[in-house]
């Protein structure tokens, strides 16, 4: 029984844990950070494998913890598909390491690396691990400035910048023909 006890801790630990050299912020603001975010690239992995045109809309549950929606376009099933979770500060608020849950009981890291400090325009999430990587925006598309600095960062840091998928992001970037080109002018 204890040792059934003492390796659920150590999983769980390691699933909350953070790639070696990948900090949280600090001064992290949760209610600027609210509101829809859209997928500029990630890491390949199986629960958003051929999805495009996705986003994840933040916002508050009534327990104090954060609402996850995300959503995305499949084009083998020709429709959208969605996937609610639930997010929780794994320990203080102002600083950017949650964990989230998609599957029941199960949460994995979701570790704010770096972001737009002053107009919470952009955002570099990574998971417990490098195999977990993510460049949310408030637009559906980023300046090559900015492109370039996260690839800079993401390969100083260990991750594979070959296995990125940069997100077709057609549908949303007409529904959002005014957006403008996000500069990474105020890094935290």
């Amino acid at each position: 029984m204890r040792l059934g006890i003492l390796l659920s801790c150590l999983l769980l630990s390691a699933c909350l844990g953070s790639p070696e050299g990948v900090n949280a912020i600090n001064g992290f603001d949760k209610q600027r950070y609210l509101g829809r975010w859209y997928e500029v690239a990630r890491l390949d992995h199986s629960f958003e494998r051929g999805l495009s045109n996705v986003t994840a809309d933040y916002s508050l549950r009534e327990d104090g913890g954060v609402r996850v929606i995300n959503r995305g376009y499949s084009d083998v099933e020709g429709a959208w598909q969605d996937a609610e979770g639930k997010a929780y500060f794994i320990a203080d608020e102002q600083r950017g390491h949650l964990k989230v849950s998609f599957f029941g009981p199960f949460y994995g890291s979701y570790i704010i690396f770096e972001m737009d400090a002053v107009d919470y325009q952009y955002a570099f999430i990574a998971g417990n691990s490098t195999d977990y990587l993510w460049l949310l925006a408030r637009t559906p598309e980023i300046s090559q400035e900015l492109r370039e600095h996260f690839l800079q960062r993401i390969t100083a840091l260990g991750f594979d910048p070959e296995g990125l998928i940069f997100v077709k992001q057609e549908l949303n970037s007409r529904a959002e023909a005014s957006s403008r080109f996000i500069e990474p002018s105020s890094v935290q």
